[in-house]
């Protein structure tokens, strides 16, 4: 299966490298896309690694000879964002394109899965719950998030799923 992957710009970003693993060792042959955030949160360096290709980062390489948003979105049969946080699902759900995630998500035909992850008050905050119900209405799967020990220390809602459960949404 060819899945692209979005990782935007929350701490469990780093499970996205898990993630990347899991789908790889699946069989599927996977590209991996990275907000500015997600950058910042864990490397292209490392995800092109896990995954065997190039990582797009930015709309605007001139290095690329085609449309590289444009030509992913075509060639998946699965888009996955994991994590996505609560500035991302705005985003999404707002139909922005000044990402390559969000180009992405916008330009594809293929299914798209949706792996929120944020702290307890972002998460039960009334906007993201909007966000959230409007992606779902766009057609997004929505995966998680579940309850657990947080980034900022807390147990609360708004952890990521672990990449296996992921990993087999997707995959199903």
């Amino acid at each position: 299966m060819k899945v692209v992957v979005g990782i935007g710009g929350s701490v469990a970003a780093y499970k996205a490298c898990i993630l990347v693993r899991r789908l790889v060792r699946a069989g599927s042959e996977v590209r991996c896309v990275l907000t500015e955030n997600g950058a910042k949160m864990v490397s292209a360096t490392a995800l092109a690694a896990l995954s065997r290709n190039p990582v797009l980062t930015d709309l605007f390489d001139s290095g690329q000879w085609e449309m590289a948003h444009l030509s992913l979105a075509s060639w998946a049969e699965r888009v996955v964002v994991a994590p996505a946080s609560a500035d991302l699902l705005s985003r999404l759900a707002a139909g922005r394109a000044g990402g390559p995630v969000e180009c992405v998500v916008l330009s594809t035909k293929a299914p798209v899965f949706v792996a929120p992850a944020m702290d307890t008050d972002m998460w039960s905050h009334p906007a993201t719950q909007a966000n959230v119900e409007r992606l779902r209405a766009f057609g997004c799967r929505i995966l998680g998030p579940t309850e657990g020990e947080l980034a900022s220390g807390r147990i609360g809602m708004g952890r990521l799923l672990e990449p296996e459960e992921i990993a087999r949404a997707v995959l199903a």
